[in-house]
């Protein structure tokens, strides 16, 4: 794969046989509005509009392998059967609008079993309906969350097979993308980071070792995937914690996904330690996205804080990442990349029904 810069925010991508109209991704955004799982009205015209809006890809926020991979009770899951029918609507609205639709593989670990962030974002307890979580070793998130019990090598593999059976809903439901969740503190970022990882086996200890589970979780859901569908993967690039996970880590571990058939690293950051120092500003994590496409040869994402068309346009024209995923902005606005065009002197084009709200 030859790598281009200067491509432009608008142009459109191919990977595999997959082509994005554009450069502009929505970013997975949990919305705690399931129940049992399932996916609502509510994701239908959240994710919907925002394919209508101008999105080049929507991805489906963290959606659970396992029902104890919630992060929440309010969480999606697509851990039965039965989550694929409300799903593929979703998926099938996303296509009508123009718009590639990606689904993000989650399993919370340590992190599952909390209250939605505005009622504050606690352990919920098994007595007040929460479950016991697991995790690579039986250390809390936080001091006062109650311990996970650590999976034993059977329970790795039922993780794994619970991975690679999502993936195929996920096919079935007609999502064009999936998204391995490796970030963000939950379960195969707890592998992968020293802060979280104590084990003293093949999963645990030296670097080998603790990529050990991301690699055979890409591994078997690569083999399980279509060959045609792209498949990324989401890494924190950095704990930004002494002694923890490093760009180093990363840039090292991109290198083997990308030998697996990995098609786009996802760039964040954070989320294995509560404590942690993250210099947040405009476009804080593209850095990560550049040095990883730079020295692997992967594509690659940036996430974080790209709230301006200008932003945006920058992060792709200067080679740094091949798209950009939005988050919050796409919250404030569903029809950022139309506006963005606009303000870049682009080519807008409107669903037909919406053209008279953007002719000049």
């Amino acid at each position: 794969m030859t790598l281009s810069s200067n491509a432009g925010l608008f142009t459109p991508i191919e990977i595999r046989g997959v082509t994005l109209r554009n450069r502009i991704g929505v970013s997975p955004m949990c919305q705690y509005a399931c129940e049992d799982g399932f996916a609502t009205d509510w994701h239908l015209v959240h994710l919907g509009s925002r394919a209508v809006g101008g999105a080049g890809l929507v991805m489906v926020e963290a959606t659970g392998v396992e029902h104890r991979g919630l992060i929440s009770p309010f969480d999606m899951g697509i851990y039965k059967d039965e989550h694929v029918e409300p799903l593929a609507r979703i998926a099938a609205f996303v296509k009508g609008q123009g718009a590639v639709a990606a689904i993000q593989l989650a399993h919370a670990g340590r992190k599952a079993s909390t209250a939605r962030p505005w009622e504050g974002g606690a352990a919920i307890s098994q007595e007040a309906g929460g479950w016991r979580t697991v995790a690579p070793s039986p250390v809390p998130f936080r001091p006062e969350d109650p311990p996970p019990a650590e999976l034993s090598e059977e329970q790795i593999r039922e993780v794994m097979a619970a991975f690679v059976a999502a993936a195929r809903r996920a096919h079935r439901a007609g999502f064009q993308v999936v998204e391995i969740h490796a970030a963000h503190g939950y379960l195969l970022h707890q592998f992968l980071s020293p802060l979280s990882n104590f084990r003293r086996d093949a999963y645990g200890g030296p670097f080998e070792n603790r990529i050990r589970l991301l690699l055979e979780v890409a591994a078997a859901v690569r083999a399980a995937w279509p060959d045609t569908l792209p498949l990324f993967v989401r890494l924190s690039c950095t704990d930004w914690v002494e002694g923890g996970w490093t760009i180093e880590d990363s840039v090292e571990v991109a290198r083997c996904l990308k030998g697996l058939g990995v098609d786009l690293v996802d760039c964040s950051s954070g989320g294995a330690a509560p404590n942690a120092r993250i210099p947040l500003g405009p476009g804080y994590q593209v850095p990560f996205a550049e040095r990883i496409r730079r020295e692997t040869g992967v594509r690659t994402a940036a996430v974080g804080l790209i709230t301006t068309p200008e932003q945006a346009r920058d992060a792709i024209d200067s080679g740094s990442a091949d798209l950009v995923l939005l988050a919050r902005e796409f919250l404030r606005d569903p029809y950022f990349p139309l506006h963005a065009a606009q303000a870049l002197g682009t080519a807008v084009n409107p669903p037909i029904r919406y053209g008279r709200a953007f002719a000049k």
